[in-house]
């Protein structure tokens, strides 16, 4: 193929396909590839894509019988464990049943494949039917680059060449840094890992034991016990006919600890709590994959250079503030914007630095990086020992004091957290806690 494209894009992922659709929405003549069988194949993360940029992508998802996703979010929980407690703050709202949703749960090998199928729609829609691609079972190599701009990808023997690249490969950063934009693997210590299983119920025992209505859907996030003693913490999600349950633990703090991702999970599932929320199902799935931290200093020292942008966690774009974890919101987000830029850069035929700098201008100036940028230190705090183990410890003792009714006197309130504090932490290590707190959230 001698043809050169405006675009190609690495990886059919969220920040991938976000960008291919915006292009063919555009008009622009794109090839976008991806080393699976098809979109998705790959992938086997799931969770909830917060926001309401896929609205924006794909018109009133929700209209559709079969969409790529699975329940929206109306009900949302954060637990605390100790080895024998749970102390949850659980909100719900019908708010949220409006649309478009704010939070759907996702199972990516689906909803990438989905998506996959609305670009391909885009395509033929487009002015360029017969010359844009979504090419699968294809891994790319190499970037390639002349004086210093890509100009296009080497996949085995083939070359393909274009105006433009967007990587968006992942957190495998194998083509980030054969560009020159990042030096290194990403460390250890700013690397997590996410396990996962997938457990299937009857459709309606799960909608009875989670109160679910239609296609509501809730998420639970897990402090505590959950990663036995491991940086990191635990979620659940309610899918159509299944939850997904997992834990993201850090990859340092494992090694160290040496400890099993797999003892862990099930050390998290055998919890007293858990155990009673998820008895019954069936395991269908069992995954794991890597992740970014969230923190900011391991981004790649820029996002762009002639030729070529980054996006999605190709750019360690996630954070989890203790609020959600965000990483496809992220990538959806930039993926559009990487595009956007690639469009500005055909009408003004350039396609260096000078166009493609916009590209970071408009994402410093979006909620990604602001969000990024303001909250870094309550994800330094979420890593914290004291967030996954004196916290979860003192919230479940002061429950239990709390909840607990003898045929004896009462105590106060306020005597049940002093022993609590004591036994578990101090006042002083509170306050210093909570005064960071304020100041990070």
């Amino acid at each position: 193929m001698d043809e050169k494209f405006d675009c190609i894009i690495v990886g059919a992922g969220v920040a991938g396909l976000a960008a291919a659709m915006t292009l063919a929405r555009n008009n622009m003549k794109f090839l976008l590839i991806e080393k699976g069988e098809f979109a998705g194949s790959k992938n086997v993360s799931g969770g909830v894509l917060w926001g309401s940029d896929l609205a924006k992508l794909v018109p009133e998802y929700w209209e559709e019988k079969d969409g790529g996703w699975e329940r929206f979010i109306n009900h949302r929980r954060l637990t605390f464990l100790d080895d024998q407690s749970s102390f949850s703050i659980d909100f719900k709202s019908s708010h949220f049943n409006e649309t478009p949703y704010t939070g759907v749960v996702v199972l990516r090998s689906k909803f990438d494949r989905w998506l996959a199928d609305k670009v391909e729609n885009a395509i033929a829609e487009s002015d360029y039917a017969m010359d844009s691609f979504i090419a699968t079972n294809i891994k790319v190599d190499e970037v390639l680059m002349e004086d210093g701009k890509a100009v296009g990808i080497r996949t085995g023997e083939e070359e393909f060449h274009a105006n433009s690249v967007i990587i968006a490969e992942g957190v495998n950063n194998l083509l980030t840094r054969q560009v020159g934009l990042q030096d290194d693997y990403v460390p250890a210590d700013h690397v997590l890992t996410g396990i996962k299983e997938v457990i299937r119920y009857d459709q309606e025992q799960l909608e009875d034991r989670f109160q679910l209505n239609g296609l509501s859907g809730m998420s639970n996030e897990y402090i505590g016990y959950a990663t036995d003693g491991v940086e990191g913490g635990g979620f659940l999600y309610t899918n159509r006919d299944t939850i997904s349950i997992g834990l993201v633990l850090g990859l340092k703090d494992l090694r160290e600890k040496r400890k099993s991702p797999h003892d862990i999970l099930n050390h998290f599932k055998d919890h007293p709590a858990v155990r009673d929320t998820i008895r019954g199902g069936e395991v269908v799935e069992y995954s794991a994959h890597v992740v970014s931290s969230g923190d900011k200093r391991i981004m790649p020292k820029e996002l762009y250079k002639d030729g070529v942008l980054i996006c999605g966690e190709a750019a360690n774009l996630l954070m989890n503030a203790g609020k959600a974890i965000q990483g496809m919101d992220y990538a959806m987000r930039s993926g559009i914007l990487a595009a956007e830029t690639i469009v500005d850069a055909k009408e003004k035929d350039d396609f260096t630095s000078n166009t493609l700098k916009n590209y970071r201008k408009a994402l410093d100036e979006s909620y990604v990086m602001k969000d990024m940028n303001g909250f870094q230190d309550a994800v330094h705090m979420l890593h914290s020992p004291e967030m996954f183990k004196d916290v979860p410890n003192l919230v479940c003792d002061f429950g239990r004091k709390f909840f607990s009714i003898k045929n004896e006197p009462t105590k106060k309130s306020r005597k049940m957290l002093a022993e609590s504090v004591k036994e578990h932490s101090s006042y002083w290590d509170l306050i210093k806690l909570g005064l960071k707190g304020a100041k990070s959230l």
